[in-house]
């Protein structure tokens, strides 16, 4: 992560600016650890049940797949970028992560587990759905806290990466 884009997202104080400049490069960097196997989806329409309200645009989705032009299963990671209020997009953030369980459900890829996270780009905050609960990490990470964040957005495509061909 550049130096330079913290301060510089921070200066211009939009939430455009800490998508641009701090959300999307962290994510990319998790595209870039996983040799570009790791599909990156920004502003994409994920329609998955329009009779249950499951349908809109997400902010940011990864994938276990390389398809770089459609949303395919695995969709195993959602980011919900919030401006200044973590609390208010974790109802958003988990409305998606449902969402994304039903595609994997509906494309029958067996993901037991879903994870997403809520961010200002200064802030972070992890959760993980697994069948009907969803449990929300207490702690917040700053983008100080670099390796801690890319590690755990890592987490669920080195199980899945490495163990996709056991599945």
């Amino acid at each position: 992560m550049s130096n330079e884009l913290v301060p510089l997202a921070n200066a211009i104080n939009t939430e455009k600016a800490r998508s641009e400049l701090i959300i999307a490069p962290v994510l990319l960097e998790v595209r870039r650890h996983f040799n570009f196997q790791v599909g990156f989806f920004s502003g994409t329409e994920f329609n998955v049940d329009s009779t249950l309200g499951l349908s809109g645009y997400c902010d940011y989705i990864l994938t276990a797949s390389q398809e770089i032009y459609e949303i395919s299963a695995p969709v195993i990671t959602l980011v919900e970028a919030k401006n200044e209020n973590i609390k208010s997009g974790l109802g958003q953030c988990i409305a998606e992560m449902v969402a994304a369980q039903r595609f994997n459900q509906q494309k029958e890829t067996s993901i037991n587990t879903i994870y997403g996270a809520v961010t200002t780009g200064m802030v972070w905050k992890f959760l993980k759905l697994e069948n009907q609960t969803v449990f929300i990490d207490l702690n917040d990470y700053f983008i100080k806290e670099i390796d801690k964040i890319l590690g755990i957005l890592s987490a669920p495509f080195n199980y899945y990466l490495s163990n996709k061909n056991a599945l």
